[in-house]
């Protein structure tokens, strides 16, 4: 696709798990789609094949790196609209290399800003930053129950992290997102472009490999259905609210829907005070689909983790009118599943025989709330 050929969607981070989502619904409806991707992280090449499976031409793939200013600039050129999600994600991963972080999230977001406000006719941009912009949040005083921490003050918190919320950068991984988060923003103030922040909480679903460092839901699962291990770092009983893809891919194209109302905007966005899990609640989810509970191993807490986090999506809900629709259980089910058929594994056998051997009042129970979500 040559780029004065405009229309497209660009998507940078287009082969991972949000983009392929992202991309899928938009193929699907007729659009043509652009992924920006350096294929760097595994399994991300599956997530291509699957696409170019399913809907063929109307799909293309620009291998480059967001750090290619010359690139980015050329892919850009020819989009009707951009969304940005190429990025280094882990936490863990910025401590070891704080610069390479930077140079990936903080420049390159700047990279893809402005070869957007070179244009004459800037398309609209969304991007995705995370709730670590917030901090530890450590003043919100927690009790310690027997498998989450709750609000002390439910008044106060009930509702979850509001955008008015302090920004508190921790870990170079915070830092480095939250320059981009700030950056986008300003050039919405300042050049007048029609940007979009979406500060997320925990996103999971199909066509998602995560590791122990990021994509921890999916991690989990992987975990269990090999039957290897599980790590927790702290005691297991952070609580974070969880998001299905498909809600989130729903409020991507809301938020473009609305940009009279959401253009220069930051907004937090999760499954919210309904969709919420700890990691030991989680684990027990998984007792039920996978029809043992995996072994756990414990480590010390980790830099930046964030005891409880639960997203005030009000804002984004009263600009838009949109609502996660898919329940915790039924989600985590749907994703098991998709997982037994489509994980990278060397036995494709094991999980069709751990399918078989989860209960059959179990299975039934979980397709009866896929079908009320």
């Amino acid at each position: 696709m040559s780029p004065d050929q405009r229309g497209y969607t660009l998507i940078t981070g287009g082969a991972g798990f949000i983009g392929c989502n992202l991309a899928d619904r938009l193929l699907a409806a007729g659009q043509t789609v652009v992924l920006y991707d350096n294929l760097s992280r595994a399994g991300v090449h599956h997530n291509v094949d699957w696409l170019r499976k399913t809907h063929g031409g109307r799909l293309a793939l620009r291998q480059a790196d967001i750090r290619d200013r010359d690139a980015v600039r050329d892919a850009v050129a020819g989009a009707s609209q951009v969304f940005h999600f190429a990025a280094q994600v882990a936490v863990t991963t910025s401590l070891v290399d704080p610069a390479h972080d930077y140079e990936v999230n903080a420049g390159g977001t700047l990279n893809v800003l402005e070869a957007l406000r070179t244009r004459t006719d800037p398309p609209p941009l969304v991007f995705t930053s995370t709730n670590k912009v917030y901090g530890a949040l450590d003043d919100i005083a927690l009790r310690r129950g027997s498998t989450r921490y709750e609000p002390v003050d439910r008044g106060a918190h009930g509702a979850g992290v509001a955008e008015d919320r302090s920004l508190d950068f921790h870990s170079p991984y915070g830092c480095s997102k939250g320059t981009a988060d700030q950056y986008v923003l300003d050039y919405a103030r300042s050049f007048g472009l029609r940007t979009v922040v979406f500060r997320m909480s925990c996103i999971y679903g199909p066509h998602q490999f995560g590791t122990e460092d990021q994509g921890w839901l999916a991690h989990f699962l992987v975990q269990a259905i090999e039957g290897r291990p599980i790590a927790l770092y702290g005691d297991g009983r952070q609580v974070r609210d969880v998001l299905f893809v498909d809600d989130l891919v729903d409020a991507f194209l809301q938020a473009l829907a609305h940009l009279d109302r959401t253009s220069g905007r930051a907004f937090n966005v999760g499954g919210g005070p309904a969709h919420t899990t700890s990691l030991l609640e989680l684990l027990d989810l998984i007792a039920v689909l996978h029809g043992e509970r995996p072994d756990l191993a414990f480590g010390e807490w980790r830099t930046g983790d964030q005891r409880y986090y639960v997203s005030d999506t009000r804002r984004f809900q009263a600009a838009t009118g949109w609502a996660p629709r898919v329940s915790v259980q039924a989600g985590v089910g749907r994703l098991y599943r998709w997982l037994l058929r489509h994980r990278p594994r060397a036995d494709a056998s094991v999980g069709v025989a751990v399918a078989a051997a989860a209960g059959a009042a179990a299975k039934a129970s979980f397709a009866a709330a896929e079908e009320a979500a």
